[in-house]
């Protein structure tokens, strides 16, 4: 027996390779992954590469009540290190976000809590975690904010 996650869930294999197409391939902006059956972590949505962060808000408040995870490859205008002037460059950070709306099932938001290492573990080359139970902790501000280094309230 392997030590695998405590709570028991695994990552499908489909989890991974769609994380893949986005780090990689560039083939989504983002992916949303529930639980399926209490057992595996498994791509339930992804979203083009030309919707915004606030699509993907929308798509997650659209779930009511239920936990889930999702990887979104976010833009982000960093300062280029040594330029004598204030010129950026766009980069793509990816943020692995962790959704558990107050309100959800105790039961769900336990194993939403427990399974979140089993998946940090196995998508190597995220940028920045975040964790968000409500709009605000998942608001574009707040995720800019956290991808530029830059700390909130």
């Amino acid at each position: 027996m392997s030590g695998g996650p405590s709570s028991g869930v695994t990552v499908s294999s489909n989890a991974k390779t769609v994380y893949e197409e986005v780090k990689k391939d560039k083939k989504y902006r983002y992916v949303i992954y529930h639980i399926k059956e209490s057992k595996e972590i498994d791509v339930e949505s992804t979203g083009d590469r030309n919707l915004t962060y606030n699509d993907f808000l929308n798509e997650l408040t659209r779930l009511k009540t239920d936990c889930r995870y999702s990887v979104f490859d976010f833009p982000a205008n960093i300062p280029v290190e040594g330029s004598k002037d204030t010129s950026s460059m766009s980069v793509d950070r990816l943020i692995l976000l962790k959704w558990c709306p107050e309100d959800a099932n105790v039961k769900q938001k336990m194993l939403y809590s427990s399974s979140y290492e089993a998946l940090k573990r196995a998508l190597v080359g995220i940028y920045k975690y975040i964790q968000a139970c409500d709009l605000d902790e998942a608001s574009l501000a707040t995720v800019e904010g956290s991808v530029k280094g830059i700390s909130g309230n």
